[in-house]
């Protein structure tokens, strides 16, 4: 196995991603990111500040804004559980992959060791 097969099997393995993986890791990638911590403490601040008090369509203590959250968290555990098995098959794959590449690089280290110990041997 040479390097370029091995680039090639990375290369072959995100072509065969299904959309659905595609929305799955993009998902999950958001997910897990600074943005979404910040946009969603943004949003629940402004829900708060827009509904405390007795003039909100949620007031304290705020039980839509409870279901919506549960919601969320009950939506993108499985979204971030199945992007999770999806890296780790790939993770799987790319050092099976990385193996095959070393025992070939080592096939050839051995071939030319033996062949520089019949240059040697020659020249002796």
């Amino acid at each position: 196995m040479e390097c370029n097969d091995y680039l090639e099997d990375e290369i072959e393995t995100e072509r065969a991603r299904t959309p659905s993986e595609r929305l799955t890791d993009a998902v999950a990638s958001f997910g897990g990111s600074w943005a979404f911590l910040v946009m969603f403490a943004a949003l629940i601040l402004v829900w708060v500040l827009w509904n405390r008090g007795q003039g909100g369509f949620d007031p304290y203590p705020y039980l839509l804004m409870n279901l919506l959250l549960n919601l969320v968290a009950a939506i993108q555990a499985p979204i971030i559980m199945m992007s999770q098995r999806r890296q780790e098959t790939r993770d799987r794959a790319r050092a099976h992959s990385a193996h095959r590449l070393i025992h070939a690089s080592e096939q050839e280290i051995r071939q030319l060791n033996a062949k520089l110990d019949v240059m040697i041997s020659r020249t002796s």
